[in-house]
């Protein structure tokens, strides 16, 4: 593409007087059926991961939680993230109330928002068919059916980011500054869903503008900067509010050691993702050694082979490998200059560097980044693989006439149909006759492209082909309830980690749930030596977690596979209305003794913690967020998280809490859940929940409710 051009690029699409009348209908069945699919069985995960449902908990009830994003109503920390994400969610159950289905409708608009981006921006380029076609790819890729149903800030993420995309290729057709501000607020407003993460895609997208838009370099730069300042302004106002509001009057900002969220941004959800430096992890702040070729501590090896790895590849490859050919061949076939339509190509092509670099570059951030990464940050991933395969096929499509264009094709879905052969038997059990049937019909269709007579049914069928993986695994995932903080769509799968359940950690060979391997103190009993803590060492979990080993109800440490989690569970913890036991590792108290997911809370503790609850600031407190917010949702009282999510934040101070206990303003305190269990305190922390559940031990009489330890804060011992 020349550097610089003085018109507006043409698009490639049809104008309007000359579409067809099946476009609207069928762009509102897409819309239709992706809404219909994810509400499908939404409920059956009832509060998702329980850190978020608290804080949405918190912001329907409080503006300034709201604002704030804190783990409770009182205001004591927030979560390990800005709360860009948790707005919709709590403004629906400040509106409909607290539930399920309110917490997690507005991620399923979010996924049907980005169909409709994907579409509106593939069609622009490559018509209405290579539309639908993305849309359709983005809706039945497993990850985005588990993520736009579930309650982390993913889904906000990848929606912003395909808005982002999009807008850059408007304002490349005609260097128009409005997309281009347009993108950066995007691009802000993604920042207060995730940080940084949003922002791995600016690099490529830059560079494509500055060398490609159609005007002036001078006023190139000057659009990229004035886009720069949207971008800051989008996403630092809120940033600047915490910074300059006095520490004394807001929440803790979690996730940090200086109560900052700076330091937040650019240590634990930043620099330390990708050098796996996180003080106050649950990797315990260094970084870990990684199995095999790759360091990527407790969360899997790195490598460029990772997003194809067996716990990764069945959420986001299916069509990764097609995506990489197709990006190859859409360059090809729209850089030839000699083209008559080259003016055309032009934009045609700038969408294949904007889809396939947002693509590529965060596939290698994926792929080596050493600190914690968990299986659904590959949702990232999902509208530039969708947006590449339905280029790519409608590029190559347009020049069938070409045996290079349809050995490209067939090759394509041979490589589709044979990845998709791999996938499907990593689960041995699981549906065995598809594997076979999409490998057949792989060939049959590729057999057929090759024939330009048979091409029309042979694209069909290699379609079908080619989403006959993803779709299987995605009516899995809306089947199947999924809690916890670490979670994977589809079946389990041999050497696979999380589930519905939520584990907290890696599978191994045998199925049994496994600890990031730099963990240490894990028994050597019923889990075989799989559970470790920092340092390598050995002994006995710390008080207060789960000692239970074995997973619990089904092959993925939740319920077994098509059972949503309904009815009431019990455990020693007592009974959680609703809900079934759905915990991870260890049994009911969910994975970790709380710190990955929730506890059980039986109706005597409900009712102990709503008595008189209207004269304290907190019906209780608890170490890690987890634990806290169990309680926190089943009696919709202010429960402090001692430590935030990992009991490592150092919040409060011991001598803060005795404060707060003198002063009559909390009711009880609730041992077990964070890293320390019982003992409180992870690493990062300086010892601060330690310090505090000792206190606490040593001066107050222990109390059993409904099976779960408690300690009475307003009846010290004598």
């Amino acid at each position: 593409m020349t550097a610089v051009l003085t018109a507006p690029l043409p698009v490639r699409a049809a104008p309007a007087a000359a579409r067809t009348r099946w476009e609207r209908p069928a762009l509102a069945a897409l819309l239709l059926a992706t809404a219909a699919l994810y509400l499908w069985n939404l409920s059956s995960s009832g509060y998702a991961n329980s850190f978020y449902s608290a804080a949405v908990q918190a912001g329907s009830e409080s503006w300034k939680a709201f604002f704030f994003g804190s783990s409770d109503a009182a205001n004591s920390i927030t979560v390990d993230k800005p709360p860009a994400a948790l707005w919709p969610m709590a403004l629906s159950v400040r509106l409909f109330g607290l539930g399920s289905w309110q917490i997690l409708l507005p991620q399923v608009l979010m996924a049907v928002a980005t169909v409709g981006v994907l579409y509106a921006s593939v069609k622009r380029q490559f018509g209405s068919a290579a539309g639908l076609i993305a849309g359709t790819v983005f809706a039945l890729t497993p990850v985005a059916a588990l993520m736009f149903r579930f309650n982390n800030p993913d889904a906000l993420l990848t929606l912003l980011m395909a808005v982002t995309v999009h807008c850059v290729l408007r304002a490349l057709e005609g260097a128009y500054t409005k997309w281009l501000v347009w993108a950066g607020v995007a691009l802000g407003f993604a920042f207060l869903a995730k940080t940084l993460q949003a922002f791995v895609i600016l690099p490529p997208l830059a560079v494509l503008y500055a060398v490609c838009a159609p005007t002036p370099l001078r006023r190139r730069l000057g659009q990229l900067a004035l886009a720069g300042l949207a971008m800051v302004a989008a996403g630092g106002w809120w940033v600047a509010i915490v910074e300059l509001w006095p520490a004394s009057s807001r929440p803790y900002i979690g996730g940090s050691q200086n109560n900052s969220f700076l330091e937040l941004t650019f240590g634990y959800n930043g620099l330390g993702r990708i050098n796996g430096n996180e003080t106050g992890s649950v990797g315990g702040g260094g970084r870990g050694g990684g199995q095999g070729g790759g360091q990527g501590g407790g969360w899997g090896e790195t490598g460029i082979d990772r997003l194809f790895s067996s716990d990764i590849g069945g959420q986001i490859s299916w069509l990764l490998p097609a995506a990489l050919v197709l990006l190859v061949a859409g360059l090809v076939v729209t850089w030839r200059a000699e083209r008559a339509t080259d003016a055309l190509d032009s934009m045609a092509r700038a969408a294949f560097l904007a889809w396939g670099g947002a693509l590529l570059i965060t596939v290698v951030v994926f792929s080596f980044m050493q600190g914690i990464f968990h299986e659904y940050y590959t949702v990232a991933l999902a509208p530039y693989v969708a947006a590449l395969v339905a280029m790519g096929a409608s590029v190559l499509w347009e020049e069938r006439a070409a045996v290079a264009a349809r050995l490209t094709l067939a090759g394509t879905v041979l490589l589709t149909a044979g990845w998709s052969y791999v996938l499907l038997g990593r689960s041995s059990d699981y549906l065995p006759w598809l594997r076979w049937a999409v490998l057949v019909g792989g060939a049959f269709a590729a057999a057929g492209l090759l024939l330009r007579r048979t091409g029309l049914a042979a694209g069909a069928l290699g379609l079908a082909v080619a989403l006959a993986g993803p779709l299987a695994y995605t009516l899995t995932t809306v089947n199947t309830g999924h809690t916890g903080s670490i979670v994977t769509a589809g079946p389990a799968v041999a050497g696979g980690r999380g589930g519905p359940g939520g584990f907290g950690g890696p599978r191994g060979d045998d199925g049994r749930f496994a600890m990031p391997p730099n963990f240490r103190g894990g028994p050597q009993g019923q889990n075989q030596g799989r559970n470790q803590f920092p340092g390598g060492g050995t002994g006995a979990m710390p008080p207060g977690m789960n000692q239970g080993g074995q997973n619990q109800g089904g092959p993925q440490g939740g319920l077994p596979m098509g059972q949503p989690p309904t009815g009431t569970g019990t455990g020693p913890t007592g009974t959680f209305p609703g809900t079934a036991d759905r915990g991870g590792a260890g049994g009911p108290g969910g994975g970790m003794g709380g710190l990955l997911n929730g506890a059980n809370v039986s109706a005597a503790a409900k009712a102990a913690l709503s008595k008189d609850a209207g004269s304290y600031t907190w019906v209780a407190a608890a170490i890690g967020s987890q634990n806290a917010a169990s309680y926190q949702l089943a009696t919709e009282k202010p429960v402090m998280a001692i430590g935030g999510f990992n009991g490592s934040d150092p919040s409060p101070t011991l001598e803060q809490f005795k404060k707060y206990v003198e002063d009559g303003r909390i009711h009880y305190f609730i041992a077990g859940g964070g890293m320390g269990g019982g003992m409180g305190g992870g690493p990062g922390g300086g010892g601060t929940s330690s310090s505090v559940s000792a206190w606490v031990t040593e001066n107050f009489t222990q109390v059993t409710i409904g099976g779960a330890t408690f300690y009475d804060l307003t009846s010290p011992k004598a």
